[in-house]
C-alpha cells in the first residue's frame, strides 16, 4: 500500500454545499458581512469581507477551528463556492502573490480579528472594523425570521454562564474559584434551539453582570416585530438577583429563577422533608413533594415573591430545591412549574456544549477581549448556520435532533472530486456515501423552505 496526498481537487467537505444553500437562500453570512465596515482600497483587495467571513464561518462548521488551518484549505474549490467565491481558482486574479489560491491565507484572516475599533483608511494594514450593536441584532433577526409564518404566542428565553477556561495572558483574565481556573464567562441566551446572545465577559464578576441589558435589548427588539407575544425568563440561581427580577415585573416579562437554598428555606420545607422521607422508607423509592409558598428576603429583594420548594428524599441524601417565580399558581401549578417548565432549562446547556465543543466558541486565544469576542461571534454565525441546516434541511428526518458535530461527521465530510469547466463548476460526491438518500432529502427540504423569488 502506497498512499500520498496527490489527488489534486479532491475535497473531504462536499456536504458543505448544504451549507452553503441554507446561507444563500436566508442571507445570514450576506448580513453578517454587512456588520463590518472596510476601510481597504477596492481597487486594491483580494478578498472581500463577504468572502473572508464566509471562509472563517464555513470552515468553523466543518471542523476547522485554527486560522493555521486556511494556508492549506485556501486551496480547496468547494470551500471557496461556499464562501461566496466567483473566482474558485483564483487563475485570473492579477496579484501574481495569491494567484492560484481560492481562498484568503491565516494572515488576511486574521486581520478581521486585529484590527482595533478606532481603525481608519489610513491604517496601515488592519482596516476592517466590526459592529458590534448589529452583529448582537443579527442574531435576534434570524430568530424572528425562522417564524415569519406564524409568531408563537410565547417564548422562553433561557440564560446561562459558563466558563471559557484561558491557557495564556489574555487580556481580561481572571481566576475563577469556582471553575478553579483563569477564564473569560461569556454569558448565553437561547430560545429553543436559537442563539440570541453570545456575551464575553470577564470572570471578575457576578454570573449575572450585563443580563438586565441584554434582555432589554432582545426584548425590545422581539416586540418590535411581535406586540403581543408573552416572553419569560429563565435560569439558574445565578440569574436570581433583584435587578432582573424587578426589570421583569416592570416590563410585564415572567421568570423562574433557581434560588439557593438557605436555612429559612429549608425550615419552610421542613415537613414536606419528613414525608418524602417517610414515603421514600416505605417504598425504597426517590420521593418528592412539592410545597407552594410566598417568600422574602431580609435585605435584597424590594418584595415578597412566589417560591416553589421540591422536598426529594433520594436513597442516600435529601435534595431540597427552589425556585422563584411571577407566574401565578393558576397558570403553574408546582409540580408542573418545576418539573416541566424550570427543568427544561436544562437542554440549553446541550446546545452550549455544542457552541463551545463542536463550533470551537472556547478559541478565545487572542491577545485582545475584542479580538475574541469576534471569534466567539464567528463561532455563534457557525451554530447558526448548523441549527438553520437541522431545523430546516432536516425536519423529519434521522438527524433532525442531532448534535452539530454528528451532523458535521455524518452529512457534511463527503469526499469529492472538483471539475472544472468554461461554464460549471462540477463536484463528483463518493458513490459509495451510506447518506445518500438523506442528503437528496436535505437538498429538497431547503429549497421548499426557501424557495427562491422570481
Amino acid at each position: 500500500m502506497v498512499g500520498r496526498f496527490d489527488a489534486g481537487r479532491v475535497t473531504s467537505d462536499g456536504g458543505v454545499v448544504l451549507l452553503r444553500e441554507v446561507a444563500e437562500r436566508t442571507g445570514r453570512l450576506r448580513g453578517f458581512a454587512r456588520c463590518f465596515v472596510d476601510h481597504r482600497n477596492p481597487e486594491l483587495i483580494e478578498h472581500t469581507v463577504e468572502e473572508l467571513v464566509g471562509q472563517r464561518v464555513m470552515a468553523l462548521a466543518c471542523g476547522y477551528e485554527d486560522l493555521n488551518d486556511h494556508d492549506v484549505l485556501r486551496d480547496d474549490a468547494l470551500m471557496a463556492v461556499a464562501a461566496g467565491k466567483r473566482d474558485v481558482t483564483g487563475e485570473r486574479r492579477k496579484r501574481a502573490r495569491d494567484r492560484g489560491h481560492a481562498l484568503a491565507g491565516k494572515s488576511t484572516l486574521n486581520r478581521l480579528e486585529g484590527t482595533s475599533s478606532e481603525a481608519t483608511a489610513e491604517a496601515r494594514y488592519k482596516k476592517i472594523v466590526y459592529n458590534a450593536p448589529a452583529i448582537e441584532e443579527l442574531f435576534v433577526q434570524a430568530f424572528l425570521d425562522a417564524h415569519r409564518a406564524e409568531a408563537p404566542e410565547e417564548i422562553i428565553l433561557d440564560l446561562d454562564a459558563t466558563d471559557d477556561p484561558l491557557h495564556g495572558r489574555q487580556e481580561g483574565r481572571f481566576f475563577h474559584g469556582y471553575y478553579r481556573a483563569y477564564c473569560y464567562l461569556p454569558l448565553y441566551i437561547f430560545c429553543g434551539d436559537f442563539l440570541l446572545c453570545s456575551r464575553l465577559r470577564r470572570a471578575d464578576r457576578d454570573g449575572a453582570a450585563g443580563a438586565v441589558e441584554e434582555v432589554e435589548r432582545i426584548v425590545r427588539q422581539i416586540r418590535h416585530r411581535w406586540p403581543t407575544v408573552r416572553i419569560a425568563l429563565r435560569g439558574d440561581s445565578g440569574f436570581c438577583r433583584e435587578a432582573l427580577m424587578a426589570w421583569c415585573e416592570a416590563n410585564d416579562v415572567d421568570y423562574v429563577f433557581g434560588l439557593a437554598r438557605n436555612r429559612r428555606l429549608e425550615e419552610e420545607l421542613k415537613e414536606d422533608l419528613e414525608l418524602a422521607r417517610a414515603e421514600h422508607e416505605v417504598t425504597g423509592q426517590a420521593a418528592r413533594r412539592f410545597k407552594d409558598f410566598v417568600y422574602q428576603t431580609r435585605d435584597s429583594w424590594s418584595r415578597a415573591r412566589r417560591v416553589v420548594g421540591k422536598a426529594e428524599q433520594l436513597p442516600d441524601k435529601t435534595n431540597p430545591r427552589f425556585v422563584v417565580t411571577s407566574w401565578t399558581p393558576e397558570r403553574w401549578a408546582a409540580a408542573t412549574l418545576y418539573e416541566k417548565v424550570y427543568c427544561a432549562r436544562g437542554d440549553m446547556e446541550n446546545r452550549i456544549k455544542e457552541q463551545q465543543l463542536a463550533l470551537f466558541a472556547d478559541r478565545t486565544s487572542t491577545a485582545t477581549m475584542r479580538a475574541n469576542q469576534l471569534r466567539l461571534w464567528f463561532s455563534s454565525v457557525a451554530y447558526a448556520l448548523m441549527n438553520e441546516l437541522r431545523r430546516t434541511a432536516l425536519h423529519g428526518t434521522s438527524l433532525a435532533r442531532a448534535q452539530c458535530d454528528t451532523i458535521r461527521v455524518r452529512l457534511l465530510k463527503v469526499g469529492g472530486l472538483i471539475k472544472l469547466s468554461v461554464r460549471r463548476f462540477y463536484i463528483a460526491l463518493s458513490s459509495v456515501f451510506p447518506l445518500q438518500a438523506l442528503f437528496y432529502q436535505a437538498l429538497k427540504n431547503i429549497r421548499r423552505a426557501y424557495p427562491l423569488r422570481t
